[in-house]
Order: structure tokens, then C-alpha cells, then sequence
């Protein structure tokens, strides 16, 4: 019966060489994929080549922001989603788009898993965070984020309002669609941010 089909989602690739794919996911009231015409504006900003780029989306949903990163040529992406069903659509388009070895799909909460990277020295070059509005993620985010961008490395960061950004980043670019502000944050490199200091 018709009445009894479980409600989908879908979103479209915009770029690189996945471009037109459609990826489905199973619809939630969180699960808010990022719009097309934001997506092309930060992948404007961050340039149309991720060549080489070690990519972590900590709050992957449909993973729209991971495969656009992955159709791009990133080197890697590391998708975090605790949501079982979400996450099993993840596994499932990255088999659909033959992403391979790139694409890491993992289970958790991402706040428990930037403390891990973190314990284990790994650097991500490209963080997208697009957390829950509704729960004030961010400031427990930075001191963990911190630690595991690389010098010069990004986060691209979805939010309900402004973000009040800690100290050694900067925001490179922002804009605001409806009710969400999105923004490129840039990390400098410890050597920029000590001689600012003096």
C-alpha cells in the first residue's frame, strides 16, 4: 500500500565528476541536506579541484557535502552519522557512486570522535559541520576542531546565527540563505597567529 511507503529524500550532485547523480536518503526532521545554491557557492570558494584533500563531514545526514567533496577528486572523506537508517544510505550511494577506499562511513557521536582524531594526531584538511540548530554544538566543537584542522585548513560551518569564532580563525567567507548563515571558517597556521600575537 501506498499509505505504508517510508518517506525519501533526494538530492542531486552539483559539480565534478558525479555531477547530475542523485543520491536518496531516508527523510527525518534533522536530516535538512545543504541547498544547491549554496553548495555551489562553497565549492566556488573552495575551488572546483579538492585534489589531495582529506575531508571529514562530521554531521553527514544525505552526505551531500561528503560526495560533492568526493566528485571533486578529494582524496578522502570521512562521513559521522549516528542515525542507522541515514547512515546505511550512505554506505549504500557511496557503493552506487563506486567511491571505494575514498569514501570512510562511521557510526558515533562526532563530538566523541574529534576527541579521538585528536587523541591519534589526525589532521583533516576540510571539516564540513552542519550540526542539529536546535543544540548549541559549536562551542563544544572548537577546542576539538582545533586540534585536528590542519594549518591552513577549513571548516565550512551551517548555523542557526552568527558563530562567535575562538581565537587563531578567521572567516574567509559567509552568507545566509532563509533562516541558515553559512560560513568558510579558515584556520591560520600557528606562526601567522603567534606573530599576531606580538
Amino acid at each position: 500500500m501506498a499509505g505504508n511507503k517510508v518517506a525519501e529524500g533526494r538530492v542531486r550532485i552539483i559539480g565534478g565528476a558525479w555531477r547530475s547523480r542523485v543520491l536518496r536518503f531516508p527523510a527525518a526532521p534533522d536530516l535538512r541536506p545543504t541547498s544547491d545554491r549554496v553548495r555551489e557557492t562553497l565549492f566556488n570558494w573552495l575551488g572546483q579541484d579538492l585534489t589531495g584533500k582529506v575531508c571529514l563531514d562530521l554531521f553527514a545526514g544525505s552526505g551531500a557535502l561528503g560526495f560533492e567533496a568526493l566528485s571533486r577528486h578529494a582524496a578522502s572523506v570521512t562521513m559521522i552519522e549516528r542515525d542507522g537508517a541515514a547512515r546505511a544510505a550512505l554506505t549504500r550511494n557511496g557503493e552506487l557512486l563506486q567511491a571505494g577506499a575514498r569514501l570512510k562511513v562511521a557510526p558515533g557521536d562526532a563530538l566523541q570522535f574529534l576527541h579521538r582524531c585528536a587523541g591519534r594526531n589526525e589532521r583533516f584538511d576540510l571539516v564540513f559541520c552542519d550540526p542539529p540548530f536546535r543544540e548549541d554544538w559549536f562551542t563544544q566543537l572548537w577546542p576539538p576542531l582545533d586540534q585536528v584542522v590542519a594549518g591552513g585548513g577549513w571548516v565550512y560551518a551551517e548555523s542557526g546565527g552568527a558563530l562567535q569564532l575562538p581565537p587563531g580563525w578567521r572567516a574567509e567567507k559567509s552568507g545566509k540563505a532563509g533562516q541558515v548563515f553559512y560560513q568558510l571558517l579558515a584556520k591560520r597556521p600557528a606562526q601567522e597567529g603567534e606573530a599576531q600575537d606580538g
